[in-house]
């Protein structure tokens, strides 16, 4: 027997063969999931929702307003006098720390101009 492609089929292929008779031991043998699974499946024809994920911080969340700041000026500044994702990184005292140049050119501050404040 093929594996069910989505949960929901997975669902309803455990709740028929349960009905045919097969213990939960069985019904987890048979189809490679958990306990909680199985009893989840002949509770609800639905399975639950998927629980989205908290957004997680950056390592450069502690310098996002100086880099702001650095960036509110530049937008006065001469085009050649403006801040390289390397200055900001020498300037913002990043150098030896965790958090990367890679980090810097990929931050959303750099991508839009800064709200005026």
């Amino acid at each position: 027997m093929a594996p069910p492609k989505s949960k929901v089929d997975l669902y309803a292929a455990i709740r028929r063969d349960a009905r045919a008779g097969m213990s939960y031991r069985a019904l987890m043998r048979e189809y490679g999931v958990g306990f909680r699974t199985v009893k989840a499946a002949l509770e609800s024809v639905w399975p639950e929702p998927r629980k989205k994920p908290r957004p997680r911080g950056t390592r450069l969340d502690a310098y996002k307003p100086l880099i702001d700041e650095m960036l509110r000026a530049d937008l006065a500044a001469p085009r050649k006098q403006r801040h390289t994702v390397k200055r900001i990184f020498d300037r913002a005292g990043l150098r030896g720390r965790s958090a990367g140049s890679a980090a810097i050119t990929w931050s959303p501050s750099l991508k839009s101009p800064p709200s005026p404040s």
